[in-house]
């Protein structure tokens, strides 16, 4: 993501989602938002991606904590999704995504 800059159009690809609707989707803006934090651009990846933001966050929390247990010589098992979790990942995400097209939600827009 560091490497290849998704800010030039069309340079991984298009989201069908927004090719079919011309709205977009909760993942638009990932892409740019995690190059951005590559770069260490905090207030423009936020700005991208709220959403996608957070996901890295909770991704690299979840890490070092597998870390510090492997450190520690305890068992650390990979992280798990149980079904409640990915329910509500899963809201978060439909309400982020409706949200962002909401007059109320325009600054969660990419």
């Amino acid at each position: 993501m560091h490497f290849r800059d998704p800010h030039v159009e069309g340079a991984y690809g298009f989201c069908p989602f927004l090719v079919l609707t011309g709205q977009p989707c909760p993942g638009c803006g990932g892409l740019r938002a995690v190059n951005l934090l590559t770069r260490g651009d905090f207030a423009a990846a936020v700005s991208s991606n709220l959403l996608a933001v957070a996901l890295v966050a909770l991704g690299v929390v979840a890490w070092l904590v597998w870390l510090g247990r492997r450190a520690r010589g305890l068992p650390a098992r990979y992280l798990t999704w149980s079904a409640r979790t990915v329910t509500a990942l899963g809201v978060v995400a439909a309400v982020f995504g409706i949200a962002r097209l909401t007059p109320w939600g325009a600054w969660l827009a990419p």
